[in-house]
């Protein structure tokens, strides 16, 4: 294996899973996330030069990713591929976190595209402001409105759905 395909393996074997969840995040389909990721695997492999010499090479790959799964989303005609999730958890009431945790998933599904990728990277993914503006590519300030609106939209979904438990 030549320098660059070791580099490049090494860097995939460490990335993968975290690029794997996060686009499990932005789409809610978790075969849809892996179709994501390999693409953007591909696609930085391709340029692997460029994005080893980036500041920070994890935050452009993550750029590519958001940017293959809102391409994904526009050629679908602006339609948000999300897997159907029923209301009532998928096993019978072992855990109320199971619950929690779907509507919570479901929740993230409900927000606008940039919302969702906005609380995402922000808030699931860890990421500071400055590290999710650079990633989507918008100021720190629309970081800090989309992320206000998304968790206002999140709680409003939360609290309308428990009146329903």
């Amino acid at each position: 294996m030549s320098g660059r395909a070791e580099e490049f393996h090494a860097f995939v074997g460490d990335r993968a899973s975290p690029l794997h969840r996060t686009a499990y995040l932005l789409c809610g389909d978790w075969y849809l996330a892996q179709d994501v990721v390999q693409e953007t695997l591909v696609k930085a492999y391709r340029n692997w030069t460029r994005v080893r010499r980036a500041d920070n090479p994890d935050a452009y790959v993550r750029r590519i990713l958001v940017n293959e799964v809102h391409d994904r989303w526009r050629r679908r005609d602006k339609t948000v591929p999300v897997a159907y999730f029923p209301d009532e958890p998928a096993l019978a009431d072992s855990a109320d976190e199971i619950a929690r945790r779907e509507r919570l998933r479901q929740a993230l599904l409900e927000l606008p595209t940039q919302q969702r990728a906005t609380i995402v990277l922000r808030y699931l993914e860890g990421m500071s402001q400055g590290e999710t503006a650079k990633i989507l590519g918008c100021s720190e300030g629309t970081v800090k409105s989309q992320s206000s609106r998304g968790l206002a939209a999140l709680r409003t979904y939360l609290t309308r759905t428990e009146s329903w438990l």
